[in-house]
């Protein structure tokens, strides 16, 4: 499983046969140094429907013919704008062809503002934990620290662990540290930082230093293989 970072909250997943985007936030994201029409994604998992999540979602999504997995709320809405999709909830899993996907609980928002302002409520937010080949990933999605993610690492034993640190509106680089210690994967790469001046951090010094070989911050457009 190759793992690419681009900048806010985007992962970009390559499975082998599959590519399997988390919350593409392109437009918008300053960080993000490819553009909607570079995106090739068989998949679309959302973990809520906070614009800067949702992201370019609808677009990719007809471009590509993609599948949209969501929390059921989101996953609706989503489908009434002409995209294919696939509603879960929080704790419950799914195989498919192209991997595992099963939704956590995170404590945050979810809503959708529309271009002419109207505010969508889009449910429950969640995080996701994806499997393929024996290996795991958990993106926390946007929340604060709550105490079940300690079940999360004894349960689901992630391999590879991405957490917000922008604070503000998510956890903190204190409180996401507490979340990998929990949590316990080999590797917990920091997400949901820099791309607002109300979320600046250093994710280095603040955070993926302080976790040693366990911690690493990727740059924008960077890979990890897990």
């Amino acid at each position: 499983m190759k793992v690419t970072y681009h900048g806010h909250s985007v992962l970009e997943i390559q499975t082998g046969e599959h590519s399997v985007w988390i919350d593409p936030f392109i437009n918008g994201n300053g960080q993000c140094k490819i553009k909607v029409e570079d995106v090739k994604a068989d998949v679309i998992l959302l973990t809520h429907g906070h614009n800067d999540h949702v992201g370019d979602t609808v677009e990719i999504a007809k471009k590509n013919n993609s599948l949209v997995v969501a929390p059921f709320e989101l996953a609706n809405y989503i489908g009434s704008l002409g995209v294919e999709v696939h509603p879960m909830h929080i704790g419950g899993s799914r195989k498919f062809s192209w991997g595992k996907v099963k939704f956590t609980q995170a404590f945050h928002g979810s809503s959708y503002e529309e271009e002419d302002g109207k505010v969508v409520y889009t449910g429950m937010p969640a995080g996701i934990l994806f499997s393929d080949n024996n290996k795991t990933i958990y993106h926390a999605g946007d929340t604060a620290l709550f105490s079940d993610m300690k079940m999360i690492g004894e349960l689901e034993k992630p391999d590879a662990a991405f957490l917000p640190i922008g604070d503000n509106f998510t956890m903190g680089p204190e409180d996401a540290l507490i979340a990998a210690k929990w949590i316990g994967a080999p590797i917990t790469i920091p997400i949901h930082y820099n791309t607002f001046p109300v979320i600046q951090q250093d994710p280095e010094s603040s955070f993926a230093a302080k976790l040693g070989t366990k911690g690493k911050a990727l740059q924008s457009g960077e890979s990890l293989n897990i």
